[in-house]
């Protein structure tokens, strides 16, 4: 009969496994926190190098915004979301002007800053502007398919205006 030796007590194996997902979680914890307020896209092209991966050449610098180009309105009734008047002629103009696509068409609402001009259910101004830019951004989205919407900070005009940018050259990834 063949004697084998008794066994020496250890640790169980799924106690190494937790210790290094413990250990992974706190590393990247500690990643986490350490590149809180760095730059993003020095963070990335940083990882990126590190793991061996060729540089990112399609940005050498920060997106710059569009540059506006035209521009269209939409006008409203005190307190209303509803646009007045020519809903046709500004459906055409931003199909054709979508026609490029390297254009963007941005729709910002805005109220004009008296106690009326606010969204009736909750009065808030705020409220109706974002409706007015919803409304004209609904009226244009099947002829645009590049479309962003902002809402006014400041009173202006019962209005909604949709700006036409040029945002550049499409991006070809390979």
């Amino acid at each position: 009969m063949i004697a084998f030796p008794e066994p020496r007590p250890t640790r169980p194996i799924w106690l190494v496994t937790l210790a290094d997902l413990a250990l992974l979680l706190v590393g990247c914890f500690a990643l986490i926190e350490a590149t809180r307020h760095q730059d993003r896209a020095a963070l990335v092209a940083g990882l990126r190098q590190g793991f061996g991966g060729a540089p990112d050449t399609t940005r050498s610098r920060p997106q710059d915004p569009p540059m506006p180009l035209a521009a269209a309105m939409a006008t409203f009734a005190p307190g209303s979301a509803r646009p007045d008047g020519a809903s046709g002629d500004l459906r055409a103009w931003a199909r054709t002007a979508a026609a490029d696509p390297r254009v963007v068409l941005t729709v910002t609402g805005s109220v004009d800053g008296s106690a009326t001009d606010v969204d009736p259910a909750t009065r808030s101004a705020a409220v109706l502007a974002a409706d007015r830019a919803r409304a004209v951004a609904a009226l244009i989205a099947p002829a645009a398919p590049r479309l962003s919407i902002a809402i006014a900070d400041a009173p202006g005009r019962r209005t909604a205006m949709v700006t036409l940018a040029f945002a550049g050259e499409p991006v070809r990834r390979p």
